[in-house]
């Protein structure tokens, strides 16, 4: 069963992701609160995933995120936003947020964006990824020189199928190789690319060409995937 909170100032929405995502029956909802809570509640609950607002009155997603990330058994969390061009995309992508998703995520997509996430995945809503890939780059300084020719070709192959949402296990199936040896590639092209988690790394791959926003699984409607 696969736990989630969920963090937002409104009590409607609360209660409407909480109802959609409970109709599912592989998922579960044990608490959703406000932003000042959440840490606390956390702690206590152990999600697996936490949907986090981005965008709070009194305690914003961002101050919350790297006390939720710092937690002895973290969860995976994504970030809800209203707004396809949030100037609060970019901060959350460096502090390590595991997805973001508009708030106004159709339900069949809700439930399977939370299982991607459960799963190890990232999720990019189309909404809100060529912002996230903006905005990225943007507060690295400017779109950096390609650093692709530092990558082995095999390392390139798993960086492509990274970007399109594949997890380790599927980036082993697809090249031949065990999960195990794909997580080594995945760890030698952060170190290459300078990235810190495996969104960044995503984010430069659409960057570099090697994906295409409008080509990912899911552009039509679902979220697109990384892992």
């Amino acid at each position: 069963m696969i736990r989630v909170m969920v963090v937002d100032d409104e009590k409607l929405l609360r209660a409407g992701i909480r109802s959609i995502l409970e109709a599912e029956p592989d998922i579960e909802v044990p608490v959703t609160c406000e932003g000042a809570q959440a840490v606390e509640l956390a702690a206590l609950h152990r999600p697996d995933v936490v949907l986090l607002d981005i965008r709070m009155p009194e305690v914003d997603g961002i101050s919350v995120l790297g006390p939720l990330l710092a937690l002895p058994e973290p969860p995976v969390v994504a970030m809800l936003t209203t707004f396809s061009g949030d100037e609060h995309i970019a901060p959350a992508l460096r502090a390590g947020a595991s997805g973001f998703l508009v708030k106004d995520t159709v339900p069949e997509e809700l439930a399977s964006a939370v299982r991607i996430l459960a799963a190890g995945g990232t999720i990019l809503s189309p909404a809100v990824a060529g912002s996230v890939v903006d905005g990225y780059l943007r507060s690295s300084g400017g779109r950096p020189p390609s650093r692709l020719a530092a990558l082995t070709d095999r390392e390139r192959e798993v960086l492509t199928l990274l970007a399109l949402g594949k997890s380790n296990a599927e980036i082993g199936a697809a090249l031949l190789m065990g999960a195990a040896t794909a997580k080594d590639h995945v760890s030698a092209i952060l170190a290459k690319l300078g990235t810190s988690n495996r969104v960044q790394a995503a984010v430069l791959a659409h960057h570099y060409g090697l994906v295409r926003l409008d080509t990912d699984p899911g552009a039509g409607g679902a979220p697109a995937r990384s892992s």
